[in-house]
């Protein structure tokens, strides 16, 4: 059985039902799930899941949020090299460059995209959401 990380952050709870979804797809696919807010998953975490699902969503000027996922994220980068990971959050304005910038990051930090990123323009539809379930099962 795989181990699976869902790491994320909501402001609005867009990204939060997103999770869910995300969740529920590695669930299907018979992984164990463990879920976080970004305060309490570490660097020294990363090595004990198969792979790590992380939600953001867009903030500001297209920038992951600052306060807290952010500073997370860039503390674990260093132990994403080889990693199988997978990305996924909402926005409600702009184009979706603070995914690619996020994208480009992981890339840098040697992780392994599993599948491609979902976005949702604001709430997540029913489509987005199906897409968060195939990218929890793409981490298994």
């Amino acid at each position: 059985m795989s181990k699976v990380a869902v790491v994320y952050w909501s402001g609005t709870g867009n990204t939060a039902a997103m999770a869910g979804a995300v969740e529920e797809g590695a669930k299907k696919r018979g992984a164990e799930v463990s879920v976080f807010g970004p305060d309490k998953f570490t660097a020294d975490m990363v090595s004990e899941y198969d792979g790590i699902a992380f939600g953001c969503p867009a903030m500001g000027a297209e920038v992951l949020e600052e306060s807290v996922f952010d500073p997370m994220f860039t503390d674990i980068e260093g132990s994403l090299s080889g990693k199988n990971i997978a990305l996924f959050g909402s926005y409600g304005w702009g184009d979706g460059q603070w995914m690619r910038d996020w994208e480009d990051r992981c890339r840098t930090a040697g992780a392994k995209l599993a599948c491609d990123s979902v976005m949702a323009n604001n709430a997540p539809g029913e489509d987005a959401l199906e897409e968060c379930r195939d990218l929890g099962a793409a981490l298994t």
